[in-house]
């Protein structure tokens, strides 16, 4: 309808969404789904420290949804795991208690799930003692810098919100009304607005709907 009065409309997508996998992954994953823990979830310039749920079809959870808005196909995701990747953890455990697995160690500081998953994708075995300062740093830096290759989302069928829109430019500020067609107005999500969780995109709505009603009400 926007296009139609000639005004400029960004490209729409579903945002604030779970993102999802393609095989092997995605088999992967589904074997943790339940599974959630605080993470780093980075993207494009963007870095959201929140949780993460792993799901049947991939990943969810706040860090993930914020991520999305910057997700592009095509593009990867990096998860720190662990801020440090647990390394002055591994590097005690092996000072203390040399013959645990590395698996249980990770267990100590990572749900136990993914913990055992963990050490079977990256063939973590033997036990903590038999690692050098060289294998536990790169234990650490996988656990701190896990990247990710996304092959989609879950769409609008999830998604809390629409990226893009009817593009800023073209509408008055103060009253949303479109700068080029008097008494057209566009407000909440079919403008290129997008807010991150927290109640921003409601506040959007609301206060976007109340300058146009505003406007509109004192033309009247």
């Amino acid at each position: 309808v926007a296009r139609q009065f000639g005004l400029t409309v960004t490209e729409t997508r579903p945002a604030l969404v779970p993102l999802t996998f393609g095989a092997p992954w995605k088999e992967r994953m589904a074997a943790l789904a339940g599974v959630a823990l605080p993470v780093r979830a980075a993207c494009a310039e963007a870095a959201f420290d929140e949780a993460m749920l792993f799901t049947h079809r991939g990943l969810s959870g706040p860090a993930i949804l914020q991520a999305s808005s910057y997700w592009r196909e095509g593009a990867g995701l990096t998860l720190a795991l662990l801020p440090d990747g647990g390394l002055a953890h591994l590097k005690a455990a092996r000072a203390r208690h040399g013959r645990r697995a590395l698996a249980t160690v990770l267990a100590e500081i990572l749900p136990q799930r993914l913990a055992a998953a963990w050490a079977d994708w990256h063939g973590l075995s033997g036990n903590v003692a038999d690692c050098s300062d060289a294998r536990l740093a790169g234990i650490a830096g996988a656990l701190a810098r896990w990247e990710v290759l996304p092959a989609g989302s879950e769409g609008y069928r999830t998604a809390e919100v629409t990226l893009g829109g009817v593009a800023t430019e073209g509408l008055d500020a103060r009253t949303m009304e479109a700068k080029a067609v008097p008494g057209l107005y566009v407000i909440g999500e079919a403008v290129d607005v997008t807010g991150w969780l927290g109640g921003y995109n409601f506040q959007w709505a609301w206060s976007s709907g109340w300058a146009a009603g505003t406007a509109i009400a004192g033309a009247g």
